[in-house]
Parts: C-alpha cells; structure tokens; sequence
C-alpha cells in the first residue's frame, strides 16, 4: 500500500511578492470640497457684507462697547447668572436626591415641584414674584388658622433683583434636579452595593463614589443651562432691571441706533458664553481623569 498525500490548494488569488511596489490611491471626497468651497464662499460673503455695509454701523459699536453703562449691565447680568445657577443647583441637588429616596412622600413632594416649575413659564414666575406684595400685603408668623405672633409688610421684602435671583433660581432648581438625577442612575448600582457590603457610610458613598462619577454625565447638559441661563437672564428686562439687553434697548431707544446697540449686546453674549465654554472643557476633562476619551 503506498501513501499518497494531498495536493496543494491552488491559490484563489495571486498575491503580490513585493507590496511595496502597490499604488495606494486615496478615498475620493469630491463632495466634501464642494461643501468647503460653498461654505467658504457663503463665510467670505458675510465677512464683506460686515466690512462694507454702512448699516453695521461699527463706530457706534467701538464707542458703547467699552461704555460705563454697558460694563455695569454686563456685571449685572453676571450677578443673576451667578446667584440663579448656585441657588437653583443647591435646590435642584436636594430634589434630586428626594426624588431617589425611598419615601413615598418626598417622591411625591420633589416631583410636584419639578413638574410645577417645568410647566409654568419663566416670565409669569418673575412677574409673580415681582408683583408678590400685590397678593400678599404681609406676612404674618404664628399659629397655623389662629393667632399671629409677628408680621411684616412684603412690600419692600422683594424688589425687582431679589424677584429676579427668585424665579430664576426656582425654576432652574428644577431643570437642575433632573440632570443631576440622571447623573446618578448613570452609575451603576453595584458600585453601591459594594460600597455598602464594605461598609462605607451612606453619605460618603454618595460623596466619594456617585458624584465623581455622576459629574461625567452631569456636566455637559448642567454646562448648557448655565449658559441658557446666562442668555435668559434678558428676560428680566420686563421687570426693568437694568441688565445688559435692557440696558441696550434703553440706549437704542433714546439714539435709534439698533442695529450696532444689539450688536454689542451679541458681542458681549458671544465672549462671555465662550469663556463658559473654556471653562466647561477644563471642568470636564478634570472630572474625565482614568475614563476612556
């Protein structure tokens, strides 16, 4: 008997001895320099048109940029960024965590405020507050339905800034409450369990384990209504507080200048918004710190 064995596959393909001897022939993307030419086109456009259009008016621009009155409105505004994104985040962390708990009635308590505050527009929440003293001439402090120990009258209690700083950061406080719960259900609950089999206090679980965590979900959208916030504090304009876009409609209104007045008030929004964002970038990739980018 003889043994015979079997004969080679034959090559499907011929393959090349030498590949460096191949041409590499690049990905055509004839379409993507069409969409670079006409966007460069449109962009160099609008360029000429801001260069050349005498309606722009860039002297009046330079001259109320820099102004007294504006810097004061931009500090303003600044304040009420402030004051509505730290008060309504403190608020908006409390609800959150009612809403996280394990009782019933705070469950119920933290979501009747956010679907309340969610609701009502922002503008009649500032006019309420504004107008407080109009339903409630004064506060009275004593036995619920009975006697009254002391009283005070409203209507100096809330003026047109302290209304402002309220209704924005109520109605923050809601929004705020939402994203940080969402930050907290993006971590998993096993890291919890393993905390507690350890265990690490309650508090400092939430403190050391889940915020860390948390804060890499919570920052971008938390970013974005500090900065809707920044813009919509112009909606305070309706209660006379003399914020950068009122500031600005009053000064067009008294020199008819609207255009380049509302350009300073968008050159103001553009820098001040971009300084937001810088600072988000550094906030986030300290938070990022061991997460795959």
């Amino acid at each position: 008997m003889s043994l015979t064995s079997d004969p080679p596959l034959a090559r499907t393909s011929v393959e090349p001895d030498d590949y460096g001897a191949l041409k590499v022939v690049p990905v055509r993307h004839p379409w993507r320099w069409v969409a670079v030419t006409v966007t460069a086109v449109l962009l160099a456009q609008f360029v000429h048109g801001l260069a050349t259009n005498s309606g722009w008016e860039w002297e009046v621009f330079a001259e109320f940029f820099t102004a007294e009155v504006i810097l004061k409105a931009v500090w303003v505004t600044l304040q009420l960024t402030f004051y509505g994104t730290a008060l309504g985040f403190a608020l908006g962390i409390v609800l959150a965590f009612m809403r996280l708990s394990a009782s019933p009635f705070l469950k119920a308590v933290s979501f009747a405020y956010i679907w309340a505050f969610r609701s009502i527009p922002l503008i009649v929440q500032l006019l309420f507050w504004f107008n407080l003293a109009y339903l409630y001439k004064e506060l009275e402090f004593g036995i619920p339905f009975g006697p009254g120990f002391f009283s005070f009258d409203t209507m100096g209690l809330v003026g047109a800034m302290s209304a402002a700083v309220l209704g924005l950061a109520l109605h923050q406080a809601a929004y705020a409450a939402e994203i940080v719960r969402g930050g907290v259900l993006s971590v998993d609950s096993g890291q919890l369990e393993a905390a507690a089999a350890l265990g690490i206090p309650r508090l400092r679980q939430i403190r050391r384990i889940v915020l860390p965590q948390a804060m890499r979900s919570i920052l971008p959208n938390a970013a974005n209504e500090v900065i809707s916030l920044f813009k919509g504090t112009s909606i305070v304009s309706v209660m006379a507080i003399g914020e950068l876009f009122y500031q600005v409609q009053v000064i067009y209104g008294r020199n008819g200048r609207v255009v380049p007045l509302l350009m300073v008030a968008t050159a103001w929004y553009i820098l001040l918004t971009t300084a937001l964002s810088v600072l988000q970038y550094y906030v986030e990739r300290h938070f990022a710190k061991g997460s795959a980018r």
